[in-house]
Order: structure tokens, then C-alpha cells, then sequence
């Protein structure tokens, strides 16, 4: 068996065959999708490689990685940043223990701080000597039309949703023609948590890599975008990696509506489960999640760390004041400082 390091043309040649074998079988979730790589080249500028490993002639394994680097926070080796599942994948335990080697040694040579995979399902290898599991993964399994979806759904949720159909909110779905107003939504949002905002390029290098497979669901009260989200559609399997809603329309109960017009939407193109994203357990976000019917799963990251782990994220009390400071910051100037911040957080 070999391990091929693929980088810049290599890598290019190399992504049907990668795509077919990441993405076989029934269901395949889309973070599993290889494009992936080069949309956090262009929406973040980062370096995508990939290890493959090859037998035969045949691809038996497969680990995606993407070197992040910044003079604020340092040099990672993640698989994969922005993303929440990732990691590796292979037909046998010694192709995972020969490409996760690989990786770490890769590391090396980029003097990484770490080497993170995103797991599910936790791989035993002697240089993973950090784990990282406060978050798990919460799912919907889904009915194959909206009705009994909807009758599943607590009498609470259902008013709230209802509730929102009834103070003037209209739904829009689209692709670049509502980047600019999911951006705003977004940026302002990402500015009232404290949190620095990705730039709108990484929705449109998602929306360009992903075309047919990704979409924007936009929601107005009086001609004006309050509420948003991302949706990627993989085999089975749709996920919504980034969404946001005003905070002044939360009266307006837009964010649950929101929320059902993407599962409805998700029932609609035939796909069997939702995936919410990672939350902490028993935390506002976990609840919220729950409420919808939701199912944890394990949440497993592990590293390959030279030193302790780097915690840099916006949980992490370090950071109280910053967030603070952030949060009087008006809008159009996170959006300038915010990409160059973000993009160096692994």
C-alpha cells in the first residue's frame, strides 16, 4: 500500500477519483465532499493537500487536510476548518494508521502547532494524544414527506413556527442573488455575538463549487432581510453550516420559522436527514437543536498536538473582553478586520 501526498495539479487530477470515493454509498454527508478543499482556498486562503491511500491501483483510503497559518494564532494542519466532521477515512484500520502518520508528518515538516481531526467515531494511533469532545453532533432523521415531520414537532414549536407566518415574513430562496442580503444578516449577527465574520467570498466559492447542491434561504419582514442560512445538499444528507437571524427579529419568532422552511425544504429534494451542527450538551444552542427532534451523535476531535492544545474559541474566557470590544464595533468595519482574524482560527 501507498500513501500519495497530493498538493496544487496532483490534487486537481486526483479529485473524481476522490470524490467517488468519499462520497460512495447511499448517504454521504457533505462535509465529506472533497470540494471542500478548494473552497477554503478561495474563501479563506488556505493550502488544501490531500493523502490518499492506494493499493493495487485502487484508492482504500482518503484524509483531507488544510494548512491554516497566521501570524496572529500560528500554523494548524486541520481536517477540515469551518466544517464540523472530517478526519479520516479507509477500508482497513492499517490505511487509517498509515495516513494519519502521514498527516502528522506533514505537520512536521509545516511546523504546525497541531494536527486536528474532526472525528466522529475516535481513531486509536500513537501520536493522537489530544482529544477535544465538550460538543456532539445533533441530527434529525427525516420522514420522506413534510406532513408527519411536522405533526412529530412539540405543540411549543409548532405555534412559535406559526407565529411566524403570521407577523408578515416572506421566504426567499435563491443563490448569489440573496448573497448580499444573507451577508448582512450574517456579518451584523456574527458582530452581536462578538465573533469575527468569514467574508462573503467563502459563501460564493460554496455556492460556485457546489452549484445545484447549495443554496440561500433568505427571510423579510417589509422588504428587509432578517434571517438566513446556508444550505449544502449531499447524497441523503443535507447540512446548514452557517445561519443567523437579527436579534430585533426575534420577536417575530423568524428564526424557528426559518428553521422549518429548511427542513421542509430538506424533505422536499428527498433527503433523509438534517444535520444541525455540533453543540455543546445541554446548552441554548443544544436545546434549541433538540426542540426540532433532533438526535445527539459523538463529536470526536483529535490531535496530534507539540505542546498543549490552542483554544481559540470564542467560549474560551481569554477572550471575554475582546468579545466585548467587538460587539460596539459597528458592522462595516468587522466586515473589513473580521476575514483577516477568522481566517487564521482553526
Amino acid at each position: 500500500m501507498n500513501i500519495n501526498l497530493l498538493s496544487g495539479s496532483s490534487l486537481a487530477d486526483a479529485i473524481p477519483r476522490l470524490t467517488k470515493y468519499a462520497c460512495a454509498g447511499a448517504r454521504s454527508h457533505p462535509s465529506r465532499n472533497p470540494m471542500w478543499m478548494y473552497v477554503l482556498k478561495e474563501g479563506l486562503g488556505h493550502v488544501p493537500y490531500a493523502l490518499e491511500a492506494v493499493d493495487g491501483g485502487r484508492t482504500v483510503g482518503y484524509l483531507p487536510l488544510v494548512f491554516v497559518r497566521s501570524t496572529l494564532f500560528g500554523r494548524f494542519l486541520v481536517s477540515l476548518p469551518y466544517l464540523n466532521t472530517g478526519g479520516v477515512i479507509a477500508d482497513t484500520d492499517d490505511a487509517k494508521a498509515d495516513l494519519i502518520s502521514q498527516a502528522v508528518e506533514l505537520g512536521n515538516r509545516l511546523r504546525t502547532r497541531h494536527v486536528e481531526l474532526r472525528h466522529e467515531v475516535p481513531v486509536t494511533h500513537a501520536s493522537l494524544n489530544g482529544t477535544r469532545g465538550s460538543k456532539v453532533h445533533m441530527r434529525l432523521e427525516l420522514p420522506s414527506f413534510p406532513g408527519p415531520l411536522w405533526e412529530s414537532f412539540p405543540a411549543k414549536v409548532r405555534n412559535q413556527v406559526r407565529k411566524g407566518e403570521k407577523s408578515g415574513l416572506t421566504t426567499h430562496w435563491g443563490t448569489f442573488d440573496l448573497l448580499p442580503e444573507f451577508y448582512q444578516v450574517f456579518s451584523t449577527n456574527m458582530r452581536d455575538l462578538g465573533t469575527p465574520v468569514y467574508s462573503q467570498n467563502l459563501f460564493r466559492s460554496m455556492l460556485r463549487h457546489f452549484r445545484g447542491h447549495a443554496e440561500l434561504c433568505v427571510l423579510r419582514h417589509e422588504g428587509i432581510a432578517v434571517s438566513g442560512a446556508v444550505l449544502v445538499h449531499g447524497k441523503g444528507i443535507t447540512e446548514v453550516p452557517s445561519a443567523s437571524t437579527l436579534r430585533s427579529a426575534n420577536n417575530l419568532s423568524a428564526n424557528m420559522l426559518m428553521y422549518w422552511n429548511l427542513l421542509d425544504r430538506t424533505v422536499q429534494r428527498g433527503q433523509s436527514v438534517f444535520d444541525f451542527g455540533r453543540a455543546t450538551k445541554d446548552g441554548n444552542t443544544y436545546k434549541f437543536k433538540k426542540q426540532w427532534g433532533a438526535v445527539e451523535s459523538p463529536a470526536v476531535w483529535q490531535y496530534a498536538l507539540h505542546g498543549a492544545a490552542a483554544n481559540l474559541r470564542t467560549d474560551n474566557p481569554t477572550y471575554a473582553k475582546i468579545i466585548k470590544l467587538w460587539q460596539r464595533l459597528p458592522v462595516p468595519v468587522t466586515r473589513m478586520i473580521g476575514p483577516a482574524i477568522v481566517r487564521g482560527i482553526p
